[in-house]
């Protein structure tokens, strides 16, 4: 959960290069409102850390300075909930100063007054304030001078620079598991990040996904798959995610044990011995 008490970005991040791990993901709450009017999605009470959550692109820059092949992402990033040229910005010299390391996963976000204290882009439309959000940092980080005219994002031509290391900025995966965030996920997104216990069939959903992809023009095997492990996980578990066509499986200490970062290295040289199998 990123928050003070967890292991230090830089101490993880080599920890984690040097254990065979492909990435290190932090997610993003600026702050949560002490109202409490919109309910904690799973139910139940709210875990304390994610009132401790500290900034996702500061501790990945720490993160990125310890390691030189770690990849970098947000998991996930609140990408409307920040201004936009100043959090383009942010991303583009993340991504140059970790030479092109970053992924930025994204979401909509589940609470209605934390999105709201942030942004004037309307709760109820969010699935396409952040289709054109993420369309106009794509335009941002490509256009010598970048312009976009959307429903509800709009600006004339600038001057923007640095770029990111690549025509678009770093890929994108959309974090979505109801029918509209997929649709969305299948039409723009670099990838799509859905949680594996929140599916009813995780073979059959990739499978409608991938032709969703596919029904937009696009090809399926360039949209990225990255699957959110919160099950139990073992060496053929995520033997059997690789062979449904995952590309990537993010693990964690699970929401019971968001409190507890003595665990933390423990489980990264327990899971780094599945690696070899994979």
């Amino acid at each position: 959960m990123n928050t003070a008490d967890d292991p230090a970005p830089h101490i993880l991040a080599k920890t984690l290069e040097e254990a065979g791990f492909e990435s290190l993901w932090y997610g993003e709450h600026s702050h949560i409102p002490v109202s409490r009017l919109t309910p904690y999605p799973p139910g139940g009470e709210m875990p304390d850390p994610y009132k401790n959550m500290m900034d996702p692109y500061v501790s990945l820059m720490a993160a990125a300075s310890a390691t030189t092949r770690l990849k970098l992402g947000t998991g996930i990033a609140l990408l409307m909930e920040r201004e936009l040229f100043s959090q383009t910005k942010t991303i583009a010299t993340l991504d140059r100063l970790s030479n092109g390391r970053m992924i930025i996963g994204c979401g909509v976000g589940w609470n209605k007054e934390e999105f709201e204290n942030t942004t004037s882009l309307p709760f109820g439309r969010r699935y396409l304030g952040l289709k054109e959000t993420v369309l106009a940092q794509r335009a941002l980080l490509t256009d010598a001078e970048p312009e976009f005219h959307g429903k509800l994002i709009n600006f004339d031509p600038v001057w923007f620079d640095p770029k990111a290391t690549r025509p678009g900025g770093p890929p994108v995966i959309f974090g979505a598991m109801g029918p509209l965030g997929i649709k969305h996920a299948a039409e723009w997104a670099d990838g799509w990040m859905p949680v594996d216990v929140a599916m009813q069939d995780i073979e059959q959903d990739i499978k409608a996904f991938r032709q969703n992809v596919q029904g937009n023009g696009r090809n399926p095997d360039s949209v990225e798959i990255t699957l959110v492990v919160m099950a139990p996980v073992t060496a053929d578990l995520l033997k059997s995610y690789r062979d449904m066509g995952v590309d990537r499986c993010n693990i964690g200490v699970g929401m019971e044990n968001w409190g507890k970062p003595e665990i933390v290295m423990p489980m990264i040289e327990k899971f780094s011995k599945i690696i070899p199998q994979l």
